[in-house]
């Protein structure tokens, strides 16, 4: 097999040939053909995430067939196609596991954080938290369902039932967020870096009902603010543009640190929350909805060798919707 490698935090990616692995117990083997390239993958690469495990193969938003299947796995067979995700393992006996809150994990193992991922010809992964794909849709397209898609269903779903919704930072997951908000009857409103018109414009093709700056202030007061871009800044932002009783759901895994600001923001009952991983359940039930919806990704699409400018592209801002990077061997 081949992986690009992450050998030092903050470092290139080094293309490298490895041994092939066999699954064990319990685990299948998978051949990647595609792998979404993640915001969450730059924080890994930038060291911004404690406590990685190096050397490590990024990659968690992966699609690919099973080729080979360790002992004790019945639920899968050869040749299906399925997706790998951020949540690798987690330790089912935790007060969280125990209380159907795995996404809490005392002692959780993460897809390209902890446990090799998806930049790579093929990944070993714990049958328990592989889902079936199906045969609908290009492995590229559902790539970005695998994290973009998940954590912003349920950053969506801790939001509540709100109509008026915000979105802050225009990407992979709030171009995923919009279709399915859109489809729910909600009104979305999208909030990019400012001056960024093209992001703007890719937001209205997609039917939002508003789109400017986050330097801007929305028509009319919010009934949730979901915050995508890893910018502590946005916090006191979001909780302006939200209405008394509203909340502002912190969708990242890394954000940077959120400036002081006057209490009259946050009274008036408005919450303030963050969302944390995902549960298997929150997998199943968002691939079923997003597949319902039809939700549509914008792709920009690299080979596997290239995952370094996917990583800098990403980081540029120079591409709309979803990174992809794409077996080329």
């Amino acid at each position: 097999m081949h992986a690009m490698v992450l050998n030092a935090l903050g470092g290139q990616l080094q293309w490298t040939e490895l041994p092939d692995r066999i699954p064990g117990p319990g685990e299948v083997r998978i051949r990647v053909s595609a792998c979404g390239v993640c915001r969450t993958d730059l924080h890994v690469v930038d060291g911004e995430l404690a406590n990685p495990r190096l050397p490590i193969i990024p990659g968690h938003e992966v699609v690919g067939r099973i080729d080979a299947i360790g002992p004790g796995v019945t639920t899968l067979a050869v040749g299906e196609r399925v997706g790998l995700p951020w949540l690798g393992r987690t330790c089912g006996a935790c007060p969280y596991c125990l209380t159907h809150r795995e996404n809490l994990c005392d002692h959780p193992v993460f897809t390209g954080y902890t446990r090799d991922g998806g930049f790579a010809t093929a990944v070993i992964a714990d049958a328990r938290y592989v889902f079936a794909l199906g045969e609908s849709g290009s492995d590229a397209a559902l790539a970005p369902l695998l994290c973009a898609g998940l954590i912003g269903g349920r950053a969506l779903a801790i939001g509540g039932e709100g109509k008026k919704i915000g979105l802050y930072g225009f990407g992979a997951a709030a171009h995923i967020v919009a279709q399915v908000a859109k489809f729910q009857g909600r009104t979305v409103y999208a909030f990019t870096r400012p001056g960024d018109s093209a992001t703007q414009v890719f937001a209205r093709e997609l039917g939002v009902h508003w789109a400017g700056g986050s330097d801007q202030t929305a028509p009319e007061q919010l009934d949730v603010a979901i915050i995508f871009a890893p910018v502590g800044a946005l916090v006191p932002l979001a909780l302006k543009a939200v209405r008394k009783g509203g909340r502002v759901v912190c969708a990242g895994i890394h954000m940077s640190p959120i400036p002081g600001f006057t209490y009259d923001l946050l009274w008036g009952e408005r919450e303030l929350v963050s969302v944390a991983n995902l549960t298997r359940e929150d997998g199943i039930s968002f691939l079923r909805l997003a597949a319902h919806v039809g939700v549509v990704t914008r792709t920009s699409l690299y080979p596997l060798t290239d995952a370094n400018r996917a990583l800098a592209d990403l980081r540029a801002g120079r591409f709309e919707g979803a990174a992809v990077l794409v077996a080329d061997e």
